[in-house]
């Protein structure tokens, strides 16, 4: 991903709600990225805690954390998010520091924003910015959180197209405000489309780890998953080639994907050497999660698996949503035996 933004010469901000820790963080900043972008100020001020001084909060700013708002624009660039004259014009009322703002523009995915042909809308925003003492437009926002509903590189491949020609009919606001930046990022579009120079910065960030969810889309291959919860057994059942893992809901959330035959699963039984210059194993011999509850997970298995396997095993099940369980779990241990914190 770094090599890709500099090769369309754009900000490489990449979305830290993934891994939210201060150790993945480092990995980034060694190879020269030093904005990133977080989902809450918590993990904002976690963030710049540890010495990042430019940071997005992509998600729509929410008024009653003013205290974290302010806490964090007296220390680093703070970049927030709004999409109506009312928010922008109550949160100016409040700050005791200036604060960038990006104007959020839905290019599709239909969750927040504005549409990003409602001109009317757009327009009257930024007459609202001349109203505000410490809120400085930076320019529009855009996530195609649509391409997570893709099948196959060739249906993201549209949805960039599509975002790209979004932004591109916003262009026009540049000759007027030359500083502005159009920053755009999805983990499906970055990880397949390779031309972003029509933009200034992209945002990716489930890409550190992807996940089940990811490569279903046909964002990565099963060797790129990077994250795996180690699940004990806790029962067999043979006889309907079922395994009890000890891992529900309360550790992987309760993400599924339905596969292509129409089977619902909740993830997949991997194996690995416990070397980190290896891969998952035995990927040909596909044993999925069939079923979860809060504290339990079945998992469907061959004759094979189930006739190794003992009570007290620790099984490697790959994750559909990698930040969600990440978030339920609360620590990583590398395949090299370190213990990585997150927030």
């Amino acid at each position: 991903m770094v090599k890709k933004a500099r090769s369309n010469d754009v900000i490489f901000r990449p979305h830290f709600k993934t891994h939210q820790s201060l150790e993945i963080a480092s990995w980034f900043s060694e190879l020269g990225v030093d904005k990133i972008t977080v989902s809450t100020l918590d993990m904002a001020l976690y963030f710049a805690a540890d010495g990042w001084k430019d940071i997005t909060v992509a998600f729509p700013v929410n008024i009653p954390e003013i205290d974290k708002i302010n806490r964090l624009a007296s220390r680093i660039q703070l970049n927030l998010l709004v999409e109506d004259p009312d928010t922008l014009m109550k949160l100016d009322s409040v700050l005791d520091y200036t604060v960038n703002i990006f104007i959020k523009i839905d290019v599709g995915y239909g969750r927040t924003g504005i549409p990003y042909y409602s001109v009317d809308r757009i327009d009257h925003l930024i007459e609202t910015f001349q109203k505000t003492d410490l809120c400085n437009w930076s320019g529009f926002l855009a996530h195609a959180g649509h391409s997570y509903k893709c099948s196959g590189s060739e249906e993201i491949f549209v949805v960039h197209q599509e975002s790209k020609s979004a932004i591109l009919s916003l262009l026009k606001y540049k000759k007027v405000f030359p500083h502005i930046q159009f920053s755009i990022g999805d983990t499906p579009t970055c990880s397949i489309a390779d031309d972003f120079g029509w933009c200034d910065e992209i945002r990716p960030g489930n890409f550190v780890f992807y996940d089940l969810a990811q490569w279903q889309i046909g964002s990565n291959s099963l060797e790129e998953i990077a994250v795996a919860m180690a699940c004990p057994v806790v029962a067999k059942h043979p006889e309907r080639s079922e395994i009890v893992l000890y891992g529900g809901g309360a550790h992987f959330a309760k993400d599924r994907i339905k596969l292509q035959n129409g089977k619902v699963v909740w993830g997949l039984l991997v194996e690995h050497s416990g070397h980190s210059k290896d891969s998952w194993k035995d990927m040909n011999d596909f044993n999925w999660m069939t079923s979860m509850s809060q504290e339990h997970g079945i998992l469907h298995t061959s004759e094979t698996i189930m006739e190794k396997t003992k009570v007290g095993d620790i099984l490697t099940i790959l994750p559909i949503h990698s930040c969600m369980a990440g978030l339920a779990m609360g620590q990583y241990l590398s395949t090299g035996g370190e213990i990585i914190e997150r927030l």
